[in-house]
């Protein structure tokens, strides 16, 4: 089916909100982070607060993306919207850091569903190569999120209490509800039927489980090298190679292990990875380091760091623009890739006695690298991918960006408490002792050099990446075997 451009609009303008609620919620709750350690009293396992969100959403996500394949995306939409929002209000009222984390947990069951079926609905109507034409509306969805989370969240910290970050998903979920149920309705429902994968959800869900539980525990509540913690590691391994053995015998996998079959698609999906882990490993640390380092108060860290979440959406409008005029996206991503390496190698070696504005500044051009990947992956993927298969494709590779970004919060979170002992643990009661701790800084940088190692890796796996033309239409051949 060929879409207008007028019906192109109503989906995407449909299904932007849930964009928007998806992507504020994930920059929001940021420089809260230590606010809520005061007033839950617990530091060491805050990083959880991030973590958990990202770990349900990432044993979603797939699940999501096959079942709007099966089930059609309007359809599939719905529940997500109404977990999110419910658990939402969950978060607010919780009055202790476990039941944060877990009302965080299971609004990730809710979120999972809205980047995934809003991205594949995208992909349902609008063209690999022509997708930049429309990517003005979704960076500008992304930026409105990206840059006044962190602002408003801050605002509301200091002036009402972290609470109404939660509360202010009420109306927007409702809204969301809406407008996504009129948007979709230009959609071509498609109906595939089929068992619903619910096994292989599972052991996603308690393989991921067990490589974050292994990285919290690393260091800080047993050594690396203990029984609980390589155990921990051992279980996530197991469980994976149990999943790969599952998808392969079940008609309608969560993951379809063909698609693992093309090199490139590997690739592209660790890039993925690769990438949201830097990128949330920046997220969960600037925070922290305007706020330890420099100083500021939890209003001005959300101006600080908003350069750049704002750069990674004029990043990701030119690299949509390009990507439509030279129908390719190695070269930005590769681009990208470079300009992230570096960005962090800065941040790991600059001196704190440096202007903020340099650090700033630095932090802008990281961002505009992470900018020009981000979109790039997705198309490619999304390139390649039979119709079939575009929502699980879609979903697979947003399932390695949860998995690297829950690994990422997580990884700084450890490399915070490892170097920095039991004197971060007393941020809740006497922050200006734990920010004038001279380990402090040292732990930032160290955290800075360990992102730039995976943004590095990074661009040596993009290398390999082939330079493949975008596709002009929507079709990609014929469906695989099955459907």
């Amino acid at each position: 089916m060929v879409y207008t451009h007028k019906q192109r609009l109503q989906v995407i303008f449909g299904i932007i909100l849930c964009m928007l609620l998806a992507a504020i919620d994930q920059t929001v709750v940021i420089p809260a982070v230590p606010a809520i350690a005061a007033d839950l009293h617990g530091f060491a396992h805050l990083s959880w607060v991030v973590t958990a969100y990202l770990l349900t959403s990432t044993a979603t996500t797939p699940l999501y993306g096959r079942l709007s394949d099966q089930f059609g995306r309007k359809t599939t939409l719905i529940p997500s919207i109404i977990l999110f929002v419910a658990a939402s209000c969950l978060c607010a009222l919780s009055q202790t850091l476990p039941e944060l984390i877990g009302a965080r947990a299971l609004q990730g069951v809710g979120g999972g569903g809205l980047l995934a079926i809003s991205q594949a609905a995208i992909a349902d109507v609008v063209a690999p190569r022509e997708r930049g034409k429309y990517q003005g509306y979704l960076a500008g969805t992304w930026g409105v999120a990206s840059t006044a989370g962190p602002v408003v969240g801050g605002w509301v910290t200091d002036h009402l209490t972290w609470r109404w970050i939660f509360w202010f998903n009420l109306p927007l979920g409702i809204a969301a509800l809406v407008l996504s149920q009129i948007g979709l309705r230009q959609l071509k429902q498609i109906r595939r039927g089929g068992r619903i994968d619910f096994p292989g959800a599972i052991l996603l869900t308690l393989a991921v489980t067990g490589f974050l539980v292994g990285l919290s525990w690393g260091g800080h509540t047993y050594p690396w090298l203990s029984v609980p913690v390589l155990g921990a590691f051992s279980g996530g391994f197991i469980l994976i190679a149990a999943l790969w053995t599952w998808e392969q015998r079940v008609p309608m996998p969560l993951l379809p292990v063909r698609l693992f079959a093309s090199g490139s698609f590997n690739r592209l999906v660790g890039i993925g990875f690769l990438t949201a882990l830097v990128m949330f490993t920046a997220i969960f640390l600037l925070p922290l380091f305007f706020q330890l380092v420099f100083h500021a108060n939890a209003a001005q860290s959300g101006w600080d760091i908003m350069p750049f979440l704002l750069a990674t959406t004029i990043g990701s409008y030119a690299a949509g623009q390009w990507a439509r005029r030279i129908g390719r996206t190695r070269g930005l991503m590769l681009g990208g890739l470079a300009a992230t390496t570096i960005g962090f190698g800065l941040l790991g070696v600059l001196p704190d006695t440096l202007p903020l504005p340099w650090i700033v500044f630095v932090c802008f051009a990281v961002g505009i690298g992470i900018g020009f990947i981000l979109p790039s992956s997705l198309v490619a993927i999304q390139n390649a991918a039979p119709h079939a298969d575009v929502g699980a494709a879609t979903a697979t590779l947003l399932l390695l960006r949860a998995m690297g970004g829950a690994f990422g919060a997580t990884l700084a979170g450890t490399i915070l408490a490892l170097r920095l002992g039991n004197a971060i643990d007393a941020l809740g009661h006497a922050r200006n002792h734990v920010a004038a701790n001279p380990a402090l800084p040292a732990a930032f940088h160290l955290a800075f050099l360990v992102a730039a190692g995976f943004a590095g890796l990074g661009l040596i796996v993009g290398l390999k990446v082939e330079d493949v033309a975008l596709r002009e239409t929507l079709d990609s051949g014929p469906e695989p075997a099955g459907h």
